[in-house]
């Protein structure tokens, strides 16, 4: 048996709210409250380095 259409039933799916876009289009982008893109480039090394060392700490910890 095939269905006559791909996405017959209702797409709320019982949890309380609906969609305000069509089926075939995407969500609506959102507003990030925080991106790394927005930050300078200095405060991206800093951040970039303080994830590195974090990981580092993560693997020194491992090997003990």
């Amino acid at each position: 048996m095939v269905p006559t259409e791909l996405h017959s039933h209702p797409h709320d799916h019982g949890r309380g709210h609906g969609h305000a876009h069509g089926l075939a289009s995407p969500h609506p982008a959102q507003a990030a409250p925080w991106s790394i893109l927005r930050m300078a480039v200095p405060a991206r090394l800093g951040a970039a380095l303080a994830v590195i060392a974090g990981l580092w700490t993560v693997i020194w910890l491992a090997m003990r």
